[in-house]
C-alpha cells in the first residue's frame, strides 16, 4: 500500500538543517558537534521509525515537486531503500562521534567545514535511499560526489589537492553518461519510476540497444563502488582523515555505487531483461576480476588505510557480484552484505584511526607490539577481520552464505570458487596486522607509554564491532534487516 508521508523528507532534511547550524556555530566547537550528535540520532530515530510499517508492506511517498506530467521529483521508501537508508543514518550516529575524538586528538583544522558536508554527505545518502524514480536518485548522486570533494581534500596540501580532483574527475565524468542514460530511458519508455521487478522490455528497443544502455545507467555506479579498472579515485582518496575514510567506504560513497547498480539491475532492467540480453553476466565476470586483483594488491599495502582501500574495492565487488546473479538468494546476499561490509569495515578504518592518533603509526610494519597497548582496539579490529574473510558466528559469513546459496541458484558454481578464493586472500592480508599487533615484539619499548584510544572513539568502534558479531549470531536483530533484504530480494526476482 502506496502512502503519503512527511518521514522521508523529514529525514532527508535533518543533515542538511545540521550543516546550517553546523556553519553557524562552528565558532563554538562544543556546540557544533552537539548539534551533529543531536541531528544524526534524530535523522536515525526519523528512519527507523518508518521500518515497522515498510515490513509490513507499506510503501511511504512524498512528492517534492512535478516535473513534467509524467515525472516528478519524489521520496518513496520501500524494502531495499529502507535497508540502505538504515545502515547510513545508524552509522552516521556512530562516526559523527567517533570524528569528535579524532578530530581533536589529531588537532585538524577546517573541523566545521568537515561536519557540514559531512551532514550533506548523509543527506545524500538518504536522498539515494529513497529516491523515487532515476531523476531523484541522480540530484542526490551526484549531491553526493559534490559533498564529499571539499572533504577527500580536507588537509589542504598538494597530495590532499591531487586526489580531490582526482576524485571528482573519476565520479563526475561517469555521472554525465549517467545523466545520458537516464534520458534514453526516458525517451523509450515514457517512465523514470523505480518498479521492482523492473519496467524495461525488449519491444522498446533492440537487445544491443538495452546492453548499451545498461552500462551507461551502472558505470557511475561501478565507478562509485571502486571496480576496476576505474577505481584509481578510491586509494589516493586515504589521504583524508580517518573519518573521511569511514564515511567513504562504510557510510556513503561506495555503497550508493553499489546501491545504484542494485537499483538498476532490481529496479529499472529486471532479472528477466537482463537473463535475455545477458548484460548482467558481462558485469559479474568484471565484479569477479574486480574481487581477485583488489586482494592481490592489499596483500603488498604496508599503509593499513590502503590495505583496508583495496579490500573495500574487492569486498564491494561482492555485492555488484550478488546482484548479477539475478536470483532472490544472490539479491539477498547482495542487500545483506552492504550492512555486514558497512559495519565490519567501519570498525576496521575506525581501529586505524584509533591507531593514528594515540600511536601516531599508519604502516603496518611499523605496529609491532602495538596490540599489547591497545588491547580493546586490536580485539575489534581482530573480530571485524574475520567477519571480512567470512569465518562463522560473524556477520560477513551470513551475506556470503547468501551469495554462495544465490550462485548454486544461478548455477555458477565457479562463483563459489571465488568467493573462497577471496577469503583465503583476507586471511592474508588481514591476519597478518593482529599477528603483528599482538605477537611481534617492540625491541624500542615504544608502545608503553600510552593505552587505548579516546572513549568517543573507543566506544563507537566496540558498538560497531559488538554488533558485527551480534548480527552474525542473530541476523534479524534489532531492525530486522535480514528480513528486508530477503523482501526486497523477492519483490526484484518476482
Amino acid at each position: 500500500m502506496i502512502l503519503t508521508d512527511i518521514r522521508p523528507i523529514i529525514a532527508v532534511a535533518i543533515p542538511m538543517f545540521i550543516c546550517f547550524l553546523v556553519l553557524v556555530f562552528g565558532k563554538w566547537p562544543n556546540l557544533r558537534e552537539s548539534f551533529t550528535v543531536a541531528g544524526s540520532a534524530a535523522a536515525a530515530v526519523t528512519v527507523f521509525s518508518m521500518v515497522p510499517g515498510v515490513r509490513a508492506g507499506n510503501v511511504y511517498e512524498w512528492i517534492l515537486c512535478p516535473v513534467t506530467d509524467t515525472m516528478s521529483f519524489a521520496l518513496r521508501v520501500d524494502y531495499a531503500g529502507m535497508l540502505f537508508a538504515c545502515v547510513s543514518s545508524f552509522l552516521y550516529v556512530m562516526v559523527g562521534i567517533y570524528a569528535i575524538g579524532y578530530m581533536r586528538g589529531h588537532h585538524e583544522e577546517n573541523q566545521t567545514g568537515f561536519y557540514a558536508f559531512f551532514a550533506v554527505c548523509i543527506c545524500s545518502a538518504l536522498g539515494i535511499a529513497f529516491s523515487a524514480n532515476l531523476l531523484t536518485f541522480f540530484v542526490f548522486f551526484e549531491m553526493l560526489t559534490i559533498a564529499t570533494w571539499p572533504l577527500v581534500f580536507h588537509e589542504r596540501d598538494d597530495a590532499a589537492k591531487f586526489s580531490g580532483r582526482k576524485y571528482l574527475i573519476y565520479t563526475l565524468v561517469p555521472g554525465q553518461f549517467f545523466l545520458l542514460g537516464i534520458v534514453l530511458t526516458y525517451s523509450i519508455s515514457g517512465s523514470l519510476d523505480f518498479a521492482a521487478g523492473g519496467y524495461l522490455n525488449t519491444s522498446m528497443a533492440g537487445s544491443g540497444a538495452l546492453a548499451g544502455l545498461f552500462f551507461l545507467l551502472v558505470g557511475a555506479g561501478a565507478v562509485k563502488a571502486g571496480m576496476m579498472p576505474l577505481h584509481g579515485w578510491l586509494p589516493s582518496a586515504m589521504v583524508a582523515p580517518t573519518p573521511v575514510s569511514a564515511l567513504l567506504h562504510a557510510v556513503a560513497v561506495v555503497k550508493a555505487g553499489a546501491f545504484c547498480v542494485i537499483r538498476i539491475i532490481g529496479y529499472v532492467y529486471g532479472p528477466g531483461l537482463l537473463k535475455e540480453i545477458r548484460a548482467a553476466e558481462w558485469l559479474g565476470w568484471i565484479a569477479v576480476a574486480t574481487i581477485i586483483a583488489s586482494s592481490l594488491i592489499a596483500m603488498s599495502q604496508d599503509n593499513l588505510k590502503r590495505r583496508l582501500a583495496y579490500s573495500t574495492i574487492g569486498q564491494l565487488s561482492y555485492v555488484i557480484l550478488g546482484a548479477c546473479m539475478l536470483t532472490p538468494m544472490g539479491m539477498k546476499g547482495a542487500l545483506f552484505h552492504i550492512v555486514a561490509h558497512a559495519l565490519m569495515k567501519i570498525t576496521l578504518f575506525m581501529c586505524a584511526g584509533a591507531v593514528i592518533v594515540t600511536a601516531h603509526r599508519e604502516n603496518i610494519s611499523d605496529m609491532r607490539g602495538i596490540g599489547r597497548q591497545m588491547p580493546v582496539t586490536f580485539g575489534c579490529f581482530t573480530a571485524a577481520s574475520f567477519g571480512i574473510i567470512g569465518l562463522p558466528f560473524i556477520v560477513g559469513f551470513v551475506s556470503k552464505w547468501n551469495l554462495a546459496q544465490g550462485a548454486m541458484e544461478a548455477g555458477r558454481p565457479s562463483y563459489i570458487a571465488v568467493l573462497l578464493i577471496s577469503a583465503m586472500l583476507g586471511v592474508g592480508y588481514l591476519i597478518p596486522v593482529t599477528y603483528i599487533a599482538f605477537f611481534s615484539r617492540n625491541k624500542n619499548g615504544e608502545f608503553t607509554k600510552f593505552k587505548e584510544a579516546d572513549l568517543r572513539m573507543l566506544i563507537p568502534l566496540c558498538i560497531t564491532a559488538g554488533l558485527s558479531i551480534l548480527l552474525g549470531i542473530f541476523p534479524d536483530f534489532g531492525v530486522h534487516l535480514y528480513e528486508l533484504a530477503g523482501l526486497a530480494a523477492q519483490a526484484m526476482c518476482q
